[in-house]
């Protein structure tokens, strides 16, 4: 019985995290893990003739999607027991199935055998209260420097815009270098590399005119902000034996921006207006009304009108049921927000999707922003949302952050409810959009663009093919 709840947990898992083609035996195979096998009848698909363009476009990335799946899930047993010794010496089978079959512990099988994703170990100390009290038992509290800067920098920030009378305050200059380093070999020599690398994207009041200092390739295109992912595409012929360098150094003043909101006196939505409509849609394929999120919404909302409260009750319950985790490739993700619920975890863009499905179900107008973070000693990829008011226009909430760990100023607690601090660097203002130039071959990262993207004319390079660096300098 054992081994049969195991096998139907890893299908549904695969079943969820995998997007299906339009032949039902491909699916039969992948559903069980048969990735080689699938990717072979794909190939003979495609070499058999007689598809439409589209059709060839989906069944190739549906291909790349299983490499990117084994890349994710690269852990074996061995490893999890050997990650998880120190914290349960007599680790038992029955423990390590419970925690599988509970999803706690992120397993699918793959080519028959157990692959664990692989950050499925330090997920289960964030996801499962158990875990993650017998972590903190043996390693002790663990010290969030970035948590201890907001619990510093947030009240001042908060109270500069009050003495401003505005809704920003306190300029940083901020100079970022970009790079990225395509791996040796990974191109035919002589073949072009064409690189799309994130960009600053000036945003009204929050980030000012970007200045472009120096960039490695003399001829370059930056993306028009008329384009959701701000770019800057370069490109050079491959060398034998040598790494191909992208980089750029850009500058530019960033703010801090934060409205009050929940004492604002907000106007009634203009219901017919093509921002309204557009922005409280479904979109195909993360921001779907399905039965499971209308169920989630009426037990968050209830009766509740105001679109303010609609959104605060929205936002508090997924700082309190949704734990950050390690995610996987989005790219592999059907429909994010769905697994963010089934499995109550999320990284940020997971719950930043989930927040803006729900916001959008519930009348409020809601779209995605991303980019990163860049505290002083403290960089990472970061995805937040923008809310939309009558009377305000679009404001940034990030239900990722939620509220903070401040006493005795309840202002800057919740200061990520209507607010965004300086130090966040806007590259999107939505997701899953065109590339300019545009992209040819199927991207890597199919929501976000924080890293990059790469391709030639043979295909699109993944991750494990190229890395990429952020260095920032503070100015006053």
């Amino acid at each position: 019985m054992k081994k049969l709840l195991l096998l139907f947990s890893a299908l549904a898992f695969s079943l969820l995290l995998t997007a299906q083609t339009p032949f039902a035996d491909i699916n039969t195979e992948i559903a069980a893990g048969n990735f080689q096998k699938a990717q072979e009848m794909i190939r003979g698909r495609v070499a058999h003739g007689g598809l439409p363009d589209t059709a060839v476009y989906n069944l190739e990335l549906q291909s790349a999607l299983l490499d990117r799946i084994r890349i994710d899930f690269n852990r074996d047993e061995a490893y999890v027991r050997k990650t998880l010794q120190p914290y349960y010496p007599t680790l038992s089978e029955e423990q390590l199935q419970a925690w599988e079959q509970s999803g706690d512990l992120e397993m699918r099988v793959i080519e028959g055998k157990k692959r664990y994703f692989r950050n499925a170990v330090w997920n289960l100390f964030r996801v499962n209260a158990e875990a993650k009290a017998q972590r903190k038992e043996v390693d002790g509290p663990q010290k969030d420097d970035l948590a201890l800067f907001l619990q510093a920098y947030l009240p001042q920030g908060v109270n500069n815009i009050k003495e401003s009378a505005g809704v920003t305050a306190t300029p940083r200059q901020i100079r970022i270098t970009y790079t990225l380093r395509v791996e040796p070999d990974a191109v035919p020599a002589g073949e072009m590399i064409r690189a799309w690398l994130p960009y600053p994207r000036a945003s009204r009041g929050r980030l000012g005119p970007v200045q472009l200092i120096s960039s490695s390739q003399p001829f370059y295109i930056i993306a028009p902000l008329a384009y959701p992912h701000t770019s800057i595409y370069m490109e050079q012929p491959a060398r034998a034996n040598e790494e191909a360098v992208f980089q750029f150094q850009a500058e530019y003043t960033a703010y801090d921006e934060w409205y009050e909101l929940r004492e604002l006196d907000i106007q009634p939505y203009d219901t017919s207006s093509e921002l309204y409509q557009q922005f409280t849609s479904e979109r195909a394929q993360h921001i779907r009304f399905t039965p499971q999120l209308k169920a989630l919404s009426e037990k968050i909302v209830g009766e509740e009108k105001d679109p303010v409260q609609k959104a605060w009750l929205l936002y508090q319950w997924i700082g309190e049921n949704i734990p950050w985790a390690s995610a996987l490739e989005y790219s592999t993700m059907p429909n994010i927000p769905s697994y963010c619920i089934q499995h109550r975890r999320g990284d940020c863009g997971m719950k930043s999707l989930l927040f803006i499905t729900l916001c959008r179900y519930n009348g409020i107008p809601a779209k995605w922003q991303s980019g990163w973070f860049l505290y002083p000693d403290n960089l990472n990829l970061h995805d937040w949302s923008e809310l939309y008011f009558e009377g305000l226009g679009w404001v940034p909430v990030d239900p990722d952050f939620n509220l903070q760990d401040i006493n005795n100023n309840e202002d800057a607690r919740s200061f990520f409810f209507g607010g965004a601090d300086a130090y966040r660097l806007i590259v999107n203002d939505d997701f899953s959009g065109p590339f300019f130039p545009a992209k040819i071959h199927p991207r890597s990262e199919t929501v976000d663009f924080q890293r990059g993207e790469v391709e030639w004319r043979g295909g699109n390079l993944y991750f494990d093919q190229w890395d990429y660096n952020m260095k920032v300098e503070y100015g006053q």
